[in-house]
């Protein structure tokens, strides 16, 4: 096995000639590039070529080589001649290059101007895909309707407990929490008044017309939404969903509409349940800390609420339930094929998701404002 090794010639048109020779391993001694980088530190040197006529076998360690020797005439301007090179040698080192250019074009910091240049052209290109994905959506939904909707009912059932029965603990809680600070800032206010009964209305109303939807809707986008962006998004980057298609069976109909379906139909429960609790999250603070009796506060709360209050509250959370919904599933059929895609899928349902609720929100309030309800 002959060693490596390495010379250089010149001739008289400015051009510098390596001769690579002998195994290049790199468990075997190579030799330095200090010799080539000397003779390109003359500034005679225009042109630098390679002669691998008697080139053994090679690894890494010659690409390194070449690296460093291709990087300095870089430096000093000399113009570099592969075609001396093995074909395999002159094509790694034009993968590596493109690499190296490709990081250096990531690193570079864009201007704030480009930056919204490309995020306006994202949004754009999202519009057309969103309207498509709600007609399909809508289409989904009346053949349903007409019973020509292809999805396995076990699924359905499966997701209708998902998002409800599981959801239960973390609804509860956070409704109950959020009922009890309000009762505790509106008690710091009304007190002052002696008004501390009033507390039972401002809870009651707060939470049957806004936050318990909203807190419901909430939970759903971060715990549901991003469990149906990731489990799609998994699907679509295991190809699962282009089988679908190859089986001539919908994707909307048989992943989206039961998945929407089953948060559609449990949403108006959990946000009775989040209404509950968070009126009795107002009422812990109001006998506890404020001394009104247990049944004073609940006839206070009886005259202060009336079934359209409550009524609001449904047709809210129905609304963020479907949004919630079209946020993870909507995610998720626009899922990349890799892991990083379905994270970002993911935490892009979720944003989505709380912007949609709060929008609508406000929407609907208007709305119920001017309906007079």
């Amino acid at each position: 096995m002959p060693a490596a090794e390495t010379d250089t010639t010149r001739s008289g048109e400015g051009t510098l000639t390596v001769r690579l020779a002998g195994d290049w391993r790199l468990r075997e001694p190579l030799p330095s590039s200090s010799a080539v980088l000397g003779e390109l530190d003359g500034g005679t040197v225009q042109r630098l070529a390679f002669d691998a006529e008697d080139l053994g076998e090679w690894d890494s360690g010659l690409l390194v080589f070449l690296r460093r020797v291709s990087a300095a005439c870089d430096e000093r301007g000399v113009s570099v001649d592969r075609g001396g090179l093995p074909e395999g040698v002159r094509r790694l080192l034009e993968i590596a290059a493109e690499v190296q250019a490709a990081a250096a074009r990531t690193v570079a910091r864009r201007s704030w101007l480009a930056s919204i240049g490309e995020g306006a052209t994202a949004a754009a290109r999202a519009v057309p895909e969103t309207l498509g994905f709600v007609g399909d959506v809508t289409l989904a939904t009346l053949r349903f309707f007409g019973g020509r909707v292809r999805f396995r009912r076990v699924d359905f059932w499966w997701t209708l407990q998902e998002v409800g029965v599981q959801a239960l603990p973390i609804v509860g809680l956070l409704s109950f929490l959020v009922g009890l600070i309000l009762a505790y800032v509106g008690a710091v206010q009304l007190r002052q008044f002696g008004a501390q009964i009033y507390v039972a209305d401002l809870v009651g109303l707060a939470v049957a017309r806004e936050m318990g939807p909203m807190m419901a809707g909430i939970i759903m986008a971060g715990r549901t939404g991003a469990a149906f962006a990731a489990s799609i998004g998994s699907m679509q980057a295991n190809e699962e969903v282009d089988a679908l298609k190859t089986l001539a069976i919908p994707p909307i109909d048989f992943l989206v509409l039961p998945r929407m379906l089953a948060l559609v139909l449990m949403m108006p429960p959990l946000c009775l349940y989040a209404d509950l609790l968070g009126i009795l999250g107002g009422a812990a603070i109001g006998v506890a800390a404020m001394g009104l009796g247990a049944v004073e506060y609940y006839e206070q709360s009886r005259a202060a609420l009336e079934l359209a209050d409550f009524g609001v509250g449904l047709v809210k959370g129905s609304v963020f339930g479907v949004m919630v919904a079209l946020a993870g599933c909507f995610h998720g059929i626009r899922c990349g094929r890799s892991s990083a895609a379905v994270g970002a899928a993911t935490t892009a349902a979720v944003v989505t998701g709380i912007v949609l609720i709060i929008v609508s929100d406000a929407v609907l309030t208007v709305i119920v404002d001017i309906l007079g309800l």
